[in-house]
This record gives structure tokens, sequence and C-alpha cells, in this order.
């Protein structure tokens, strides 16, 4: 992730490139980028959107976007140190969440793919189990981060970058791929 200076003139685009959980930043406190109703377009400016909705203080955004990503930050692990993690004692479980068509194709050795099965098997688990997330680019890692955690799981992390990063800092091994929509 680059980092980007934020001010109101900034398009939503590169606030959304940069600051993966800034979608779910506003729309948890501002009920904004969540449903068509509230929607915004990646070339309106920060100033912009806030203008619309309800006049905001763009300097508050700005503020909670910088907080909310210091804490996605927080749950967030570089591909060398999940690595690390994986190599221990007491290994985490590292489960991927990516799509079965991309688990098939590529993935890291001892993950798991992610169904609701499994889904099920983790939550009834012990909340104390060390989690690792992985998805292709860590760009909704995040998300499935948070909602492990509001079901008890506090120690669910995400794999910064994914296995993109992972395969480039990690396992030259791994293929790379691009995915199309993500």
């Amino acid at each position: 992730m680059s980092e980007l200076r934020i001010t109101g003139e900034t398009r939503m685009g590169e606030i959304m490139d940069t600051l993966p959980g800034a979608r779910r930043a506003l729309f948890a406190r501002y009920h904004l980028g969540g449903c068509s109703s509230c929607a915004f377009s990646n070339d309106e400016t920060l100033a912009e959107l806030c203008k619309r909705s309800e006049d905001l203080p763009v300097d508050e955004v700005i503020d909670h976007l910088l907080a909310s990503h210091a804490h996605d930050l927080e749950m967030l692990v570089s591909p060398a140190e999940a690595r690390a993690r994986l190599d221990s004692a007491t290994p985490p479980r590292l489960l991927d969440i990516r799509t079965r068509e991309e688990y098939e194709a590529v993935s890291v050795a001892g993950s798991e793919f992610f169904t609701q099965e499994l889904q099920q098997a983790v939550f009834a688990g012990d909340p104390a189990t060390v989690v690792l997330l992985l998805d292709h680019s860590g760009r909704s890692v995040l998300d499935l981060v948070a909602w492990f955690r509001g079901h008890g799981l506090k120690e669910t992390y995400g794999v910064n970058g994914g296995i993109d990063a992972w395969s480039r800092e990690v396992d030259h091994s791994l293929p790379r791929y691009r995915v199309e929509m993500e």
C-alpha cells in the first residue's frame, strides 16, 4: 500500500485503493458507500462526498479514515511474519478465503480452503485459536478479519498483500496471477 496524504480534493478511488478498510469505516460511522442510496464514485472528491452528505466536516472524516486505517494495520501481519508463525511450535490456522478456482490453481501448503462448514467448525472451536486469513491481494481480508473478531475470534489476522505478496516475499515458486474483477 502506498501512502496517501488525504485532503478534501483527494478522489474517492485513490482513498479506496490506499486504505482498504475505508469503505467499511465510512459506512460504519457515516452510512456512506454501503448501498445505492449512499454510494460514491471513484472520481468524486472527499469534499464533494462530504458536501452532499449533510455537509460533513472534511477534517473529521479524514481523521476518522486515518484512525480506522491505523486500527486496520493492527489486524494485519506481513507474509514473512505469517510464515514465521506457521513455522512456530503452535502454528495458527491458515484459512484461504479466495474462490475455489483460485485455491485449486495456487495455494500455500498447509492452508485450508474456507467453506461454510469450516467456518462453523472454526467458530465453534477455541476462541483463543490464532487464525490467519489469506485472500488474493489483501483488498478484502480486513472485512473478514473484523467479522471473525466480531464472532469472538480475537486472534484473527489477515496476511497483508494476500497470496500475491506471499509469492513475491515468501515463496517465489507460487505463481502470481491477476484477477480481472476484484
